[in-house]
């Protein structure tokens, strides 16, 4: 015979409604009664039934991702990867399941807002996207509850790291070791974590009434080592190369570390290298990197909790956007300025 929910109510001395709500995560449910509840379903293996809940409150409990990373590490690159942990993390502990979310399903050729209605998931969090492209547009304003990292749309919420005041404490650390000639070999400008970043960037200078060089401002890709290793070459055989070079991120000073070995330059005796990440692997390089540290997992987690505030309570939710400190590890890639 199988086990209901009045065997569940029966076990813990509740009203089945009680119960129910606990289930369903009411709000007017104690974190204490909702706990005695799960312990007791465990105990006597009562699980809910899904579709059932889903007719009774009229939600799927399923959330949408949208991961759109085209570089070469995918879901293993090590901030996406931290932040989509706990966004899982935070999703389960509140009672969702998660669905990736794509616009080529098989033959249908769904666009990605078309694939959020089809799996029928009550809200969606854009992770990684080029936040310009219409379909996403679409998406982020098409009425699923939605919330975006590090890119905010009018309307939605958002979370993101604290760019451009990272940037800024990355420049004061570089200038208070004597360096006038810093270069920035920033992210793509169509990004606005590059703008931010670029912000922060000019507002350090400024700081120390220094005035950027034009030419010591270069594009390149994030997450691309052999573009930064480019770059760098690039700075370096200018008639007067800078002292110090601010990488777009902390993979790319793995190919700046190559064109200094190239160029037969010692980092940092006679030439400073910073990044932005905080990739625990990249604190085992030597000279140990000074970066600015993302913190991935309250990103992550901060974009679950305001997403399900949203399906949950539209009315008081609102829309926000939630900046997640960042600090500046210092290392051992920015020294001294030489002279």
């Amino acid at each position: 015979m199988s086990v209901t929910i009045k065997d569940v109510a029966a076990k813990c001395g509740l009203s089945i409604s009680t119960v129910s709500k606990a289930f369903n995560n009411y709000a007017d449910i104690s974190d204490q009664t909702r706990k005695l509840v799960h312990k007791a379903a465990r105990e006597i293996g009562y699980y809910p039934n899904a579709i059932a809940r889903t007719l009774k409150t009229n939600r799927s409990y399923n959330l949408g991702v949208l991961f759109q990373q085209e570089g070469r590490n995918g879901l293993m690159h090590w901030f996406f990867a931290g932040v989509l942990d706990a966004f899982k993390r935070e999703g389960e502990r509140r009672g969702y399941d998660l669905t990736f979310i794509n616009h080529n399903i098989g033959w249908t050729g769904m666009t990605y807002l078309e694939h959020c209605r089809y799996r029928n998931v009550d809200g969606v969090c854009v992770v990684c996207a080029d936040f310009t492209h219409p379909e996403v547009v679409e998406l982020a304003t098409g009425g699923i509850p939605c919330v975006t990292v590090d890119h905010a749309f009018d309307g939605r919420s958002c979370v993101q790291s604290e760019n451009s005041a990272g940037l800024e404490a990355l420049v004061d650390y570089a200038c208070h070791l004597g360096h006038r000639r810093i270069a920035y070999v920033h992210g793509q400008r169509s990004s606005s974590v590059t703008q931010k970043r670029l912000t922060g960037f000019y507002r350090g200078m400024k700081a120390h009434d220094l005035t950027p060089r034009p030419s010591y401002l270069i594009e390149s890709a994030y997450d691309e080592p052999d573009a930064a290793f480019e770059a760098v070459m690039a700075l370096m055989r200018l008639p007067e190369p800078p002292t110090c070079i601010l990488l777009p991120d902390d993979r790319g000073c793995l190919g700046a570390l190559e064109a200094a070995k190239t160029l037969g330059l010692r980092v940092p005796e006679d030439l400073s290298l910073g990044g932005f990440d905080g990739n625990p692997m990249m604190q085992l390089i030597h000279p140990r990197l000074t970066t600015i540290e993302q913190d991935a997992r309250r990103i992550g987690t901060r974009a679950a909790e305001l997403l399900i505030e949203r399906i949950e309570s539209p009315q008081t939710a609102g829309s926000m956007t939630v900046e997640v400190p960042a600090r500046l590890l210092p290392g051992e890639s920015i020294g001294p300025a030489k002279g």
